[in-house]
């Protein structure tokens, strides 16, 4: 495969990960300063990483979801919760189970502020609907 197939690979995974919406807004933001890093993680996380056969993309979804509660990275956590909840098939009850598990490793605090975002971003997603 050359880097343009994985590119488009990765493209595709992404949109069905994320959302279009998601992925259409995050382009509309590239510039040429941001343009070849967009082009990286799409190529290296979404089309190496996230289309690898081993986990289906429900475990991923928990994998990175607990990872970037283990890292503070709100942000992140924010939108993958949004894209599983949204995009994934994933109920509250899901995320809800997600979070105690990651306070026995990552800590009660962490797990505390992981529960503010999640339920931050439930109540963002039943507002839109």
């Amino acid at each position: 495969m050359d880097e343009r197939e994985r590119y488009q690979k990765g493209m595709a995974q992404r949109r069905k990960v994320l959302g279009n919406a998601w992925v259409d807004r995050a382009n509309a933001k590239k510039n040429p300063f941001t343009e070849e890093f967009q082009d990286f993680i799409t190529r290296a996380a979404w089309g190496e990483v996230w289309t690898r056969p081993h986990y289906d993309e429900r475990t991923r979804r928990v994998l990175v979801i607990g990872t970037m509660l283990a890292l503070d990275k709100w942000e992140e956590f924010r939108m993958h919760v949004r894209a599983a909840l949204t995009e994934g098939g994933f109920s509250h009850d899901d995320i809800k189970e997600i979070i105690p598990q990651q306070a026995i490793y990552c800590g009660v605090p962490a797990a505390n502020h992981a529960f503010k975002e999640a339920a931050a971003v439930i109540e963002e997603i039943g507002k839109s609907k």
